[in-house]
């Protein structure tokens, strides 16, 4: 039986990769070892995306660039050929800022200043690869500006009225004068972007970057009326320097997705955006991978009515129905009912709550668990049923 693995990571527990690891061994285990398995692991575009890459023949590669608060930080990136997959939270993420004591939120003191700078100067790294289509996942970002950093580290200088360099992050914006592109990379003609993103907010207003998304990133009800005013300014600035597009850019959904990262993205790089489940499935190579496929095994941390929204095993699940191929999923916990479940396309459903209850441990001891219902898995299969057989609530497991 040849049986393809597809995850996304368990959040807070395990990678995609070592959720196939550890559901692979216990897949082998209830076989006794005769199971052709394919490992792919899969991300929405966030983070994990750059696993996914690695574990689809991309080479990571390193970079020191300047993270969300001016501090070095070593960013990995992946390439193969002419491409690049740059993973944003790697050099500009919120786990790169500082925390407060009381419950781990993010310091507010960087919610105006964090930078997308080392984003850009990641973007430069794979240039200087060789690479000339780049996919940007944009998710877990720190900053507020807008992408001005980005634009930054491609070689854009932010000036105010007395021709200086603005500082850092999004509030600074507020200041902008102009926008000099002289030395901005020459070899961004040449080169393709895609930006991998499910969030289709604009840039500006109280569905924008700063209303929206800023006080996930430690911003006060005052830093979100400031950044927004700032941003506004930005837009302003670019247009006067680029046209129009820049205008429309602001408009256009997901321009708003990190902090304003997709709008420099789509006005400034010509950026197309696309769902990130497409973007990885696309470069993973999943639908070719299937070919010949028994069965596929998806699954992510936490299966609920989010997944349903276009979450990696929906993607998943998608590709392998288009193969006639049946699927069945594995998570942490889920919170979809039988009904639902089968309208998503998934067989069968198996959680590790239904081995332990209690979510902490379920939480630390992740990976034996999911060998335990890969074993499990393999039983059935070897017993003649088929894994995703469920038509009663019962048969489900859930």
């Amino acid at each position: 039986m040849r049986i393809v693995i597809a995850p996304d990571k368990f959040k807070g527990s395990l990678s995609a990769p070592e959720v196939c690891s550890h559901l692979e061994k216990g897949l082998q285990r209830g076989a006794g070892g005769n199971l052709d398995v394919v490992r792919i692991p899969v991300a929405d575009g966030g983070e994990g995306t750059l696993d996914a890459a690695v574990g689809s023949g991309f080479t990571r590669r390193t970079a020191t660039v300047a993270g969300p608060t001016g501090q070095p930080v070593e960013a990995e990136f992946a390439v193969r050929g002419h491409e690049a997959v740059i993973e944003m939270a790697t050099a500009s993420g919120l786990a790169l800022v500082p925390r407060v004591k009381d419950g781990g939120r993010p310091s507010p003191a960087h919610a105006t200043t964090a930078s997308s700078l080392g984003t850009g100067q990641l973007i430069r790294a794979a240039l200087d690869a060789g690479c000339r289509r780049i996919m940007l996942g944009v998710g877990g970002s720190a900053n507020t500006d807008g992408g001005a950093g980005l634009l930054q580290g491609l070689g854009a200088r932010l000036l105010d009225n007395r021709n200086n360099e603005l500082p850092p992050g999004g509030a600074a914006l507020a200041n902008l004068h102009s926008i000099d592109f002289t030395h901005f990379e020459p070899r961004l003609v040449d080169t393709r972007f895609v930006l991998a993103s499910d969030v289709d907010n604009p840039l500006l207003g109280a569905q924008g970057a700063a209303a929206v998304f800023g006080p996930q990133k430690g911003a006060t009800p005052q830093d979100v009326g400031m950044l927004d005013a700032a941003l506004a300014r930005f837009v302003e600035v670019l247009a006067r320097e680029i046209g129009f597009r820049a205008v429309k850019a602001a408009e256009a959904p997901g321009a708003g997705a990190a902090g304003g990262v997709g709008y420099a993205a789509i006005a400034a790089l010509a950026a197309t955006r696309r769902p990130g489940i497409d973007v990885v499935l696309e470069f993973t190579e999943l639908a070719e991978r299937l070919a010949g496929a028994d069965l596929v095994i998806t699954g992510e941390g936490s299966l609920d009515e989010q997944s349903l929204l276009g979450k990696t095993p929906m993607g998943v699940a998608r590709a392998a129905a288009a193969q006639g191929v049946p699927v069945i999923a594995v998570c942490g916990r889920t919170t979809l009912d039988q009904d639902q479940a089968v309208a998503a396309g998934f067989e069968d459903v198996y959680a590790l709550t239904a081995l332990e209850t209690d979510v902490n441990r379920c939480i630390a001891e992740a990976g034996p668990l999911l060998e335990q219902l890969g074993t499990q898995i393999s039983k059935q299969l070897a017993a003649g049923r088929p894994a995703g057989a469920a038509s009663t609530k019962e048969d489900l497991r859930v």
